[in-house]
């Protein structure tokens, strides 16, 4: 071997060993390390020895600064470690029949929720049924559909979506050990701030905070942990009140300049965020003013329980608490300077501990860990609540993440391209009525808002760019559409999430009913409100601007002279 081989086949493997020693020092995943070796073995043989071929030696050599090595055991390799990348599935019955994991999953959830069986375990089992029975429609290798579902796990969207549920959850579970909770009852019973109108504030602070925060999923944790007990004991319809909070989460995650799915929908379609959020805010509005006045009408008229429960609630309940809405202001400012969701949330959750230490509440609120009577360990309070809480939903969202994936390594997303295509025949009311239609088709399999998006985007860019249509435009239709289902459909992302909080809240609080994920889905009236509004704008023209040649927005009038 010359000393260029050694050099080059130094520079291949030094990375790998320092991987080997940074990720695996801790002495966990040893069978990946025996894996990274064995790759690391052919390597140096590929190069350093040779193959027999007919009865001759042959050696194998660098060929155009490359290493020539067995391709096979590569290959083999890769696939042990989840590094192999399968471009293509082939399905028995067609592209479609790639939809069969969502479409079982979606039957599964419904039929549960009707049945008023629904728990996080029995919705994980469903995903991991229909996936297996898709397993069975697969023409291709099952291990390629196997590489497939792990590359769909795999997507950054399903990553950022769990740290921002733990985070957040792990915030308000300190904002509620704080005392938050009573201090909100203790004000709504001074200022007989009741029923509908506690309702329309939380709609009001929810999409405040969503707003600030970027995180949908963030505020229905946080506003479910804090908002929903205590709207339920001054007398608001629980079923009402958790629309308002999956309504707040709707304004914010469609307006937030900081919002991951704003961020898709002006990068996707190749513009700028503060343009796009400019031209959308008519129609968030158009959609909130209604909502808010339904959320007043309608947000009473629950029970507030007897008298003899109130009067002890009174007496227990004080003001103290609300000193943890200084965390919550400080979140909100972060938030709304610029910075980072987890920089902010991790801020307030120092804030947190710090005032929960100040007040002397015992540090065992926050974190305990401790033996129990048969000697196992075990670890309570606020931090592991707020992350514990969400582990089933995590698992959950994984799962749906790489059912969704299928559709895209299978074909079935370009297909429903080239139907719309042929359909608008030129005619910008078609196209933009496809752009929705198409959205919201996605939207009912891949039930994570943002991974929605990012599988709808190129046809939406695609489709607009024939017709025009400016970015800011389809970036609009792009993101109220994901948004707004996102918080509405019994089995989408948004509306679960919602329903394992209030779960978790009824632990905490034995007055706290729980709402199945079916009975909220009519009464999210900013969902719908967007979506409406959206529809009338593609029926009618309302907001249609087309794109100039240096990019700028022509109203039709205008464009028309053009031609």
């Amino acid at each position: 071997m010359n000393g260029s081989s050694l050099f080059l086949i130094m520079r291949r493997a030094l990375p790998i060993y320092i991987r080997i020693y940074f990720v695996y020092r801790n002495h966990l995943f040893l069978p990946l390390i025996y894996f990274k070796a064995l790759k690391l073995f052919y390597l140096f043989k590929g190069a350093s020895s040779g193959k027999v071929e007919n009865g001759t030696k042959t050696n194998e050599t660098f060929e155009g600064g490359s290493l020539v090595a067995d391709q096979k055991n590569n290959d083999v390799i890769e696939e042990a470690v989840g590094e192999k990348s399968v471009q293509w599935l082939e399905f028995r019955g067609g592209v479609f029949a790639a939809t069969i994991p969502l479409v079982f999953f979606i039957v599964w959830a419904i039929t549960l929720s009707v049945l008023e069986l629904v728990s996080e375990e029995a919705l994980v089992l469903g995903i991991v049924i229909g996936i297996t029975i898709g397993l069975f429609f697969s023409k291709s290798k099952w291990s390629d559909y196997a590489q497939s579902l792990i590359s769909g796990m795999a997507q950054p969207v399903g990553v950022v979506a769990i740290i921002a549920w733990f985070w957040a959850g792990m915030f308000a579970q300190l904002l509620s050990a704080g005392g938050l909770v009573d201090g909100l009852i203790w004000f709504g019973f001074q200022t007989g701030l009741e029923g509908g109108a506690f309702v329309g504030i939380t709609f009001l602070l929810a999409g405040l905070f969503a707003t600030a925060v970027g995180t949908g999923y963030g505020t229905v944790a946080t506003f479910g942990l804090l908002m929903y007990p205590a709207g339920i004991i001054l007398g608001a319809d629980p079923v009402i009140l958790l629309a308002a909070i999956l309504s707040g989460a709707v304004f914010g995650d469609n307006l937030a300049p900081v919002s991951d799915t704003t961020i898709v929908s002006a990068t996707t379609q190749e513009t700028d965020v503060p343009g796009v959020v400019r031209s959308r805010f008519k129609y968030s509005i158009a959609a909130a003013i209604p909502a808010l006045i339904l959320f007043v009408i309608f947000g009473g008229g629950g029970e507030q329980g007897s008298q003899q429960v109130i009067s002890e609630l009174q007496a227990q309940v004080s003001p103290d608490g609300l000193w943890m809405l200084l965390p919550f202001i400080l979140v909100l400012y972060l938030a709304l300077s610029g910075q980072h969701l987890l920089t902010s949330l991790s801020w307030g959750i120092i804030a947190s501990v710090v005032l929960i230490f100040i007040s002397g509440k015992p540090m065992t609120d926050i974190i305990h860990i401790y033996q129990d009577e048969a000697g196992n360990a075990v670890v309570e309070g606020a931090l592991m609540s707020g992350i514990g809480g969400y582990f089933n939903m995590a698992i959950l969202i994984l799962f749906i993440l790489a059912a969704a994936y299928l559709m895209e390594v299978a074909g079935t997303m370009e297909v429903i391209k080239n139907f719309f295509l042929r359909i608008i025949q030129r005619v910008v009311r078609r196209a933009e009525l496809s752009i929705f239609g198409i959205v919201a088709f996605l939207n009912m399999f891949i039930t994570i808002n943002t991974a929605a998006e990012i599988a709808a985007a190129p046809f939406v860019r695609k489709l607009g760019k024939e017709m025009n249509i400016h970015p800011y435009r389809r970036a609009n239709f792009l993101d109220t559409v994901t948004s707004s289902l996102g918080y509405i459909f019994p089995w989408s992302g948004g509306v679960l999430l919602a329903w394992a909080t209030i779960q978790g809240a009824a632990n905490q609080y034995d007055f706290v009913p729980v709402i199945s994920p079916i009975e909220v889905f009519p009464f999210v009236f900013q969902g719908w409100g967007l979506l409406i509004v959206m529809l009338i704008a593609a029926l009618t023209g309302w907001g249609l601007r087309y794109e100039g040649k240096n990019g700028e927005e022509i109203k039709p009038a205008d464009y028309e002279k053009q031609q």
